[in-house]
């Protein structure tokens, strides 16, 4: 199965957002509030729990616009370049 980078429409601005763009953002904003941004991160993708993640910036809810199987999926496939 072929995926491509998987686009979000925000409907508060009508703008599009990719993966990469929304985890930037999480990853700027855990930064920002000085946590280690690559362990929060993961631990909300192992387990779900949204409190992982700062609500700074709105992080928390932008996150939740990804499927956290399809992330990993697509994590995993630009690693593997598959």
């Amino acid at each position: 199965m072929e995926r491509n980078t998987i686009l979000f429409k925000s409907p508060d601005k009508g703008e599009q957002q990719t993966t990469e763009t929304i985890l930037r953002a999480v990853y700027e904003a855990l930064e920002q509030k000085g946590y280690n941004a690559i362990d929060q991160m993961v631990g909300y993708i192992l387990s779900g729990d949204p409190s992982y993640i700062t609500g700074h910036n709105n992080a928390r809810n932008i996150i939740r616009h990804i499927e956290r199987d399809d992330l990993v999926e697509e994590l995993l496939r630009s690693f593997l370049k598959k």
